[in-house]
């Protein structure tokens, strides 16, 4: 027997549909490292006993009482979910009006170390995996055909109430959309909000019509026998977090900064309910917990937010830092958007989740709002999508190949090259552009002001003209600064190309701004910002010969006006080697930083393409941490490899052609010279046979033809009957060896 005050919680079963889409996901992740009844406790006792089974789950250990998530998946997949006990991949052919008729009741279940998997295909077999259930929740706000097998469940459900052993929970995760086109509470105060006593009164968007039909059925089956059939829905908020959901277009836009601002659809002043995924989860877990005699629950955060807020927040913490307002209809050129993303952007309710707050117990992750904790969303988002920074510095000796390393790398990871070049040469253009600017532009730009602006553009021009073009560390570190901790290095990262070149330089420009008071000795590690400091530096090595010869060998086109002259080059190769011979050298700073350079010999393989080189730094680096192609990006790829294709097949046809020609060409002329040879031989063999005529003609003409012509004489002169014979006779008779 147990102890006494020790509470045995049977583990539930929950049911989740659709898996594998980002809402589903989600609060199935959330619920599994969730103990049965742990929202009943108070808040902190709640939090300590969640942050225990998050710690087991994550070390792979099992508790009495987490709650077991199982559930479907819309197609099969190799990604396992790892925190769902068994999933079903439901097949297509399920919900056809005759798949009763046509489907074969037959399971095919494949082994998993983490999880089962098998397919579904009939009704029957679901609805046996939905009664093993305790809660079914259904959620049906992204994938609209969901619907459907909702009704479905919720139906198939309530005919098997006589049969259930305990309670059993139906939960439907709809959308606030159902009551996008409701009337005002109060005609003059349009700002008080909806609450879920007002749910009757809904009117629902009209392309949410039936996501309003299958609530009424899940409410309307939950009504006869609540002990043993319990149904509740979720009018959830527009989800955002962890990977984000229907703002995932805005966040991968304002991530990938291609664009100079994000759009706002629409003057942008509706107001847009949302709700954290990890608080939605919340919500779910205390109504498997609390059993509410509310069966109509509206989920959405405190904040009062629209659209220009939201779109605006994002641009200024992980975007460009601007936002434009666009026209709704420009919302359907976006082709990342869906039609059930553009209704929920361009909603515009006061909602309020009044119930919640008053009696569930949820350990809000965002109850403020996504403006006010945009922060810690961004992190998660960059954590859940696998966003994180890749920082490279390449450095060397001239004519090492940096610039082309450098911008290989930058095409493989799509990183931004940062040369100094560049960097101060757009860092002027920028300085230009804001003293000419108007105010409103300047003021976003920063708090300085166009006196600020043009006494720095004046110090700059006068800094080059003194040193001949050049300007002085202090310009070009601050310069530096400020691109690496621009929001496109923060997002996707940078490589360095070539800088810095000194100890001092590298110290001055990586050096953390809090604690500067503190003075640092050079024999401890240096404080460096963790922001803009590079992960990995590589270092080009190569002797002078070889670089000489490098040099040697470029085309005279391409030396002309660069640092590859004769003289300027030697004196950058010199300067290096005098810059890297003392103590205190770059590569010492990353040593001292704990970031060792990776050492690459150029002069190894001499091989102008680096594939080499490009191989180590990638096996070092690992693989690109940001999205993959686009589909336009892959399309172009596909189109290019087709060409490449189509070339290498016209290229094989042409050797094909060309080889089957020189062998044609190469029989008619060994045919032409049999022909020849055989000739000769044929007028060889004449001549040899009339040389060895000769005698014999002599001999005929001398002994035989005389006799012969006179017995032809007597034939004609008698004209016997027999000419042959009388030839013959005469032959003999007159035969000059018988005489």
């Amino acid at each position: 027997m147990a102890e006494e005050g020790e509470r045995i919680v049977r583990p539930k079963r929950i049911f989740i549909n659709n898996l594998e889409s980002y809402v589903a996901r989600n609060i199935g992740q959330y619920l599994s490292s969730c103990v049965s009844g742990a929202s009943l406790e108070e808040a902190e006792e709640g939090a300590e006993e969640e942050e225990r089974s998050v710690q087991e789950a994550a070390s792979g250990g099992t508790r009495a009482g987490l709650l077991q998530v199982v559930g479907s998946l819309a197609e099969p997949s190799d990604k396992k979910l790892h925190f769902a006990l068994e999933s079903y991949v439901v097949m297509s052919l399920l919900y056809s009006a005759h798949s009763s008729a046509l489907c074969t009741g037959r399971s095919e279940r494949s082994s998993g170390a983490e999880n089962s998997c098998c397919t579904i295909s009939s009704r029957d077999e679901l609805l046996r995996h939905l009664l093993e259930s305790d809660v079914i929740v259904y959620n049906v706000t992204e994938d609209p055909t969901q619907i459907e097998e909702a009704s479905w469940a919720v139906s198939a459900l309530f005919t098997e109430i006589e049969n259930f052993e305990s309670q059993k929970l139906f939960i439907l995760i709809s959308s606030v959309l159902t009551w996008a086109r409701s009337r005002p509470l109060d005609p003059d105060d349009p700002e008080i909000p909806f609450t879920e006593d007002d749910y009757r009164r809904r009117k629902c968007h009209l392309n949410f019509k039936d996501h309003l039909s299958v609530e009424k059925l899940v409410i309307k089956m939950g009504k006869s026998n609540k002990s043993k059939f319990s149904t509740y829905v979720i009018a959830s908020g527009v989800p955002y977090g962890a990977e984000e959901g229907i703002l995932h277009t805005i966040f991968k836009e304002a991530w990938m900064g291609e664009t100079p601002a994000l759009s706002i659809y629409g003057d942008g002043q509706n107001i847009v309910p949302m709700i954290h995924i990890a608080d939605l989860a919340g919500v779910v877990q205390n109504i498997v917990d609390h059993r509410p005699r509310t069966h109509y629950l509206v989920a959405v955060d405190d904040a009062v937010h629209t659209l220009e807020d939201v779109v605006k927040c994002i641009s200024a913490h992980l975007g460009p830092g601007k936002a434009q307002k666009v026209s709704k209809e420009a919302a359907f050129l976006n082709k990342e958007l869906t039609q059930l993303d553009i209704d929920h952007l361009l909603v515009n309710l006061r909602m309020e989740a009044v119930f919640l707050k008053e009696n569930f117990n949820i350990h809000w992750v965002s109850q403020s709002g996504i403006v006010e904790n945009i922060e810690s969303v961004i992190k998660e988002y960059k954590q859940s999508r696998g966003l994180l920074p890749v920082r490279l510095c390449v450095l060397g000796p001239p004519a090492a190949g940096k610039t082309t390393v450098s911008k290989m790398l930058c095409k493989k990871y799509k990183l931004h090259h940062i040369h100094i070049k560049d960097v101060i040469t757009e860092a002027i253009d920028k300085l230009e552009r804001l003293v000419k600017a108007p105010p409103e532009e300047e003021e976003e730009e920063g708090d300085e002001g166009p006196e600020a602006w043009q006494e720095l553009l004046d110090g700059v021009r006068e800094n080059m003209e003194q040193n001949g073009g050049r300007l002085d560390d202090s310009y070009v570190i601050r310069f530096m600064r400020e691109k690496l901790k621009s929001m496109p290095c923060q997002n996707q990262g940078y490589v360095l190309d070539g800088y810095p070149k000194t100890y001092e330089q590298a110290k001055e420009l990586f050096r953390s701004e809090e604690g500067e008071e503190e003075e640092e000795s050079r024999s401890k590690a240096p404080r460096f910002d963790t922001t803009i400091t590079p992960d990995f530096v590589i270092s080009l090595d190569a002797p002078d010969e070889f670089l000489k010869n490098r040099v040697i060998n470029l085309p005279e086109s391409t030396v002309a006006g660069t640092h590859y002259s004769q003289d300027r080059f030697l004196r950058a190769l010199a300067t290096f080697r005098d810059l890297n011979t003392e103590d205190e050298t770059v590569l010492n700073y990353f040593d001292e930083a704990e970031i060792h350079p990776l050492h690459i010999d150029v002069s190894k393989d001499d091989d102008l393409e680096y594939r080499a080189i490009i191989k180590q730094i990638t096996k070092e680096v690992g693989e690109p941490r940001n999205y993959g192609l686009t589909p336009e990006e892959l399309a172009e790829l596909e189109k290019k490899q087709a060409e490449e294709s189509l070339t290498r097949k016209a290229e094989r046809m042409a050797e094909l052609s060309r080889l089957e020609s020189e062998e044609e060409a190469e029989k008619i002329a060994r045919w032409e010279e049999w022909n020849s040879r055989l000739e000769e031989v044929k007028r060889q063999e004449h001549e040899m046979l009339e040389a060895q005529s000769v005698p014999l003609r002599n001999y005929l003409m001398k002994n035989v033809m005389p006799t012969l012509i006179e017995g032809l004489n007597e034939c004609c002169k008698v004209r016997p009957d027999d000419p042959v014979d009388y030839l013959a006779e005469y032959l003999f008779k007159r035969n000059p060896q018988i005489e």
